[in-house]
Formats: C-alpha cells, sequence, structure tokens
C-alpha cells in the first residue's frame, strides 16, 4: 500500500544499533510500567543517525530518549 504514496525506504543503519541499545537501557533502568514496543527504538534511533523526522502521534516518547530528534506530531 505504501507504494501509492511514493514512500521511500532504507536499509536500517549499523550505526543506530548502538543508539538503539542506550535508549532501551535507559527505559529499562527507569522501570517504566508503559510497554513500549522495541520498533519504536529502532525508528528514533534510525532517524536519529540518518537525520530524519519522524511523523507520531507520541512525540514525548521519542523525545525521552532521542532529544536531538526532530520530531512532527500534536
Amino acid at each position: 500500500m505504501l507504494d501509492v504514496y511514493d514512500t521511500l525506504r532504507s536499509h536500517l543503519p549499523w550505526a543506530s544499533a548502538a543508539l538503539t541499545a542506550s535508549a532501551l537501557s535507559k527505559y529499562r533502568r527507569q522501570g517504566s510500567i508503559r510497554s513500549l514496543p522495541m520498533p519504536d527504538f529502532y525508528i528514533g534511533a534510525h532517524a536519529a543517525v540518518a537525520n530524519l523526522s519522524v511523523l507520531t502521534r507520541d512525540p514525548d516518547g521519542y523525545r525521552s530518549y532521542f532529544p536531538r530528534l526532530e520530531l512532527i506530531g500534536p
């Protein structure tokens, strides 16, 4: 379905692995009861490493773990 919108898909860069692990580690150390899916960490890290923006309905979740990430949302 995304082909209709002429979306750009790119591979997950290796450089985002360390940032993903760091964000997940911070999440677990905080003992958060909210269940944040692992893909959100990959998406945030990929966007941060590739200097991309993230369109999201939950900007606070991303902002907590990727403070320099440009977010588009409410």
